[in-house]
């Protein structure tokens, strides 16, 4: 992948969390209705969302607030039976509208006078909340069955490959040798990468030399390097570099960082990757490492750097400018570090180069 950008930590837009949900259900409306069809009493958040003018049901009829309310308030003013499910739905403009839940309870103030008192909720974020859990419930499901299927067929690409690789052999003159073997290898590619993706997070971590494992990744993509004249900076600070994780996972998440790097660089360009030990960083991390120190890795390169209409996409799944490529690699790669209960970040200049920074909480047992 050769597309890179910014970490993306997008704001809540449409306020789904459950935070903004609980309080605008709380901060709710009251309205007292008389026997008469006034309007006694208004607070401020009723009129709000009413879309009221303030003081505007001071001492006004029932026939200023909307039909639906009007209605419910004398079927209760008439039966002294509540309303405790009313909904109203008042437009905001062109495709927008809020949701308002009403209850109306009839209450007798004094002998012979009832009045109607109407608690007013706006559960559009509330209902907005609702469809986005049963959204995500749905890529869930989804996720799981492209993993199965991805199983599924890359079982089948064994034999089909199989297959294929006998009859180019019998066939190696022809033009579309090349082309089938490069499209086996990529669909091969793009299954794997797909699993690795959906897979779930490893459990079993033991002490690791975070050293240990730059070099090794370093020493997968030293061909890749020499064949482009790339110059190679290295500077090991961190002590101690030990941390808790996975060396194989590690390695992965590296080596696409690098591989990254080498094809966003034309010839004679320049990999620096470095490492250093840092305090407890002020980033949103597993609360168990919030207080440890952490090992900063930076990759750095000297390449194309990231146009900025493709900053917000970089760990998109699928998202990628090059022309072969999958889109899988640096999603991968995050999800590996937040495996590692870790966090990585993005910056980049178009024509200057990108700097990829991993933070992981350093394993102080393992010295």
């Amino acid at each position: 992948m050769s597309s890179r950008g910014q970490n993306h930590n997008p704001e809540n837009d449409e306020g789904l969390s459950l935070t903004s949900a609980l309080r605008d259900w709380l901060a709710c409306g009251l309205l007292v209705v008389d026997q008469r069809e006034h309007v006694v009493a208004c607070t401020p958040e009723a009129e709000r969302l009413l879309r009221l003018k303030p003081g505007q049901t001071a001492n006004g009829r029932l026939t200023s607030l909307p039909l639906l309310l009007q209605k419910i308030v004398r079927e209760v003013a008439s039966t002294g039976v509540a309303v405790a499910d009313g909904k109203l739905v008042l437009a905001e403009g062109h495709n927008h509208s809020t949701t308002i839940h009403a209850s109306a309870v009839p209450v007798q103030t004094r002998p012979g006078v009832r009045e109607v008192i109407v608690v007013l909720n706006d559960i559009t974020v509330a209902r907005r909340l609702e469809q986005n859990m049963r959204r995500l419930d749905r890529l869930a499901s989804i996720g799981t069955l492209s993993a199965s299927m991805g199983h599924e067929i890359k079982n089948a690409l064994v034999a089909v490959k199989t297959f294929i690789d006998l009859l180019l052999e019998k066939n190696s003159d022809t033009e579309l040798t090349e082309v089938v073997r490069r499209e086996m290898h990529r669909i091969d590619s793009i299954v794997s990468q797909m699993l690795k993706f959906a897979a779930p997070a490893r459990s079993a971590f033991s002490a690791v030399h975070l050293h240990d494992v730059l070099d090794h990744s370093l020493r997968m993509v030293q061909h890749q390097l020499e064949g482009k004249l790339i110059s190679l900076s290295r500077s090991f600070k961190a002590a101690p570099d030990a941390i808790k994780g996975d060396d194989y996972e590690l390695e992965q998440a590296f080596v696409n960082l690098f591989l990254n790097a080498v094809e966003a660089m034309g010839p004679n360009g320049a990999l620096t990757v470095a490492t250093e030990l840092v305090p407890a960083p002020a980033v949103r991390l597993a609360a168990s490492h919030r207080n440890a120190p952490h090992v900063r890795i930076r990759v750095s390169d000297t390449g194309i750097g990231v146009p900025p209409e493709n900053m917000g996409r970089l760990f998109e799944p699928f998202f990628t400018t090059k022309h072969n490529g999958t889109g899988l690699g640096l999603p991968i790669t995050r999800r590996i570090v937040e495996e590692h209960s870790g966090d990585i970040t993005v910056q980049s200049e178009p024509n200057k180069g990108t700097t990829f920074s991993i933070l992981l909480p350093a394993n102080a047992r393992a010295r």
